[in-house]
């Protein structure tokens, strides 16, 4: 293929991966296409900077490990969110389990963490929001993110997530109601 400015489609990529001679340009091909927007999918639910690069880390060993097994069912843009996902999801219940004796709870660690992370460049209405955004429940904040900053419709995120349309809307419906209640409150403080 000649060099071009033009992103891999997933069928080329796909293509390149199904090859033992090209596997690895393959996999560095999904990687350039995907790297930042799972890196920002990942880092909107870890919310720190390290921790997403981490978790992104571990998400890319899971899709080297098995990407031979997409069966194609889906996008692979899914079935990449839906990896990166799974293992957000992990990172955060394990923080919460190794979390769950000490002083610091897990929201208001998160939200601590995030105003001492250097890598965030945020104003203030910026970490307001996401300090509304940590005290969702885990689906919710899930939810909210994939359709606020990643615009997924439902219909995907019902394949990422594999839960039902009407279930992705009302959690989205009552994740909006919640921050939207935060920051009604933050100003009358």
């Amino acid at each position: 293929m000649p060099p071009t400015n033009k992103p891999a489609s997933d069928e080329q990529i796909l293509q390149l991966l199904r090859s033992d001679n090209t596997f690895e340009r393959g996999f560095r091909m999904l990687m350039n296409v995907y790297k930042e927007r799972l890196y920002w999918h990942i880092r909107r639910m870890v919310l720190v900077h390290e921790d997403a690069d981490d978790v992104l880390q571990n998400t890319f060993v899971k899709i080297y490990r098995g990407v031979l097994l997409f069966e194609g069912k889906s996008k692979l843009y899914t079935w990449l969110y839906r990896i990166a996902t799974n293992e957000a999801i992990t990172f955060l219940q394990n923080r919460k389990r190794h979390h769950a004796s000490a002083i610091d709870d897990g929201d208001n660690g998160l939200s601590n963490r995030l105003r001492a992370d250097s890598w965030f460049d945020g104003d203030a209405v910026q970490l307001q929001l996401q300090e509304a955004i940590t005290q969702l429940p885990d689906k919710q904040r899930t939810v909210f993110n994939l359709r606020y900053y990643d615009e997924m419709p439902y219909e995907e995120m019902s394949r990422v997530l594999d839960t039902s349309v009407g279930a992705l809307k009302a959690s989205f419906h009552h994740a909006a109601k919640k921050i939207e209640s935060y920051f009604r409150q933050a100003d009358h403080f």
